[in-house]
């Protein structure tokens, strides 16, 4: 039973904005929002071959699909279950959901929701640094897609003034970020950081199947550092 109060509002209202305004609120509306964009993207996402195949007659026909799908799920599949894992540890719920929607996750997301935790002193795994990455990810993600529509719009003319050297350069960006980043946490835990390097080079210089690698990598630097920490714990004890 709902009391009104000398302000009109009642104890369910007071209840509901208190929830809303909870993670369990903000997880509710991260769930809504974001399998309802998503899904829009996947719908949205057949157009193109809908519009080319039965209005422009250019059909490749379903043989060519059904090939093409299966080659591409047998070579890329395994990762559209393990990245979301791998991945979601840092993310969080929300930022999940809004670095799968707009891509670009490993040199763009995981940085900026790295650095944005950093830069008020959030301690990965907590409510506040995942606010805080989900607020990173929104803001590169917007300024990502400003600065590709620039991009798309005068792409050609900016690689005609772009001196030859920058553009080899430009090759090496992806490394620096992932240098960037292991260097903003090891300062944090340099024995792990330390650890997640060694595991680093040893699983990349490894004759393993290369699509493994990266998760190879993540699912024994977390081993490791599990196996580390329980080891201190009960040396404690």
């Amino acid at each position: 039973m709902t009391v009104p109060t000398k302000a009109g509002v009642t104890e369910a209202n007071i209840e509901i904005k208190q929830t809303t305004m909870s993670m369990q609120g903000f997880h509710a509306k991260s769930d809504f929002w974001g399998q309802t964009t998503l899904w829009m993207l996947i719908v949205m996402s057949f157009v193109p071959p809908i519009y080319f195949s039965f209005i422009l007659g250019y059909h490749p026909g379903w043989g060519a699909i059904a090939g093409g799908l299966i080659g591409y799920a047998a070579f890329i599949g395994i990762m559209w279950f393990l990245e979301p894992i791998t991945y979601y540890p840092v993310l969080g719920k929300s930022g999940t959901y809004i670095a799968f929607l707009t891509g670009n996750i490993a040199n763009m997301c995981l940085p900026c929701s790295a650095a944005a935790q950093e830069s008020i002193g959030a301690e990965p795994g907590t409510k506040k640094a995942e606010v805080a990455g989900t607020l990173g990810i929104a803001v590169a993600s917007l300024t990502n897609i400003v600065i590709i529509i620039a991009v798309v719009l005068s792409g050609s003319y900016i690689l005609t003034i772009i001196p030859q050297s920058v553009q080899n350069a430009l090759q090496f960006i992806l490394p620096a970020i992932y240098g960037g980043v292991l260097g903003q946490f090891a300062l944090k835990k340099p024995l792990y950081g330390l650890v997640a390097f060694v595991i680093g080079m040893a699983v990349l210089f490894a004759p393993i199947f290369s699509l493994i690698k990266i998760v190879l990598c993540v699912a024994i630097t977390i081993a490791v550092v599990l196996f580390i920490e329980k080891s201190k714990g009960g040396a404690s004890d």
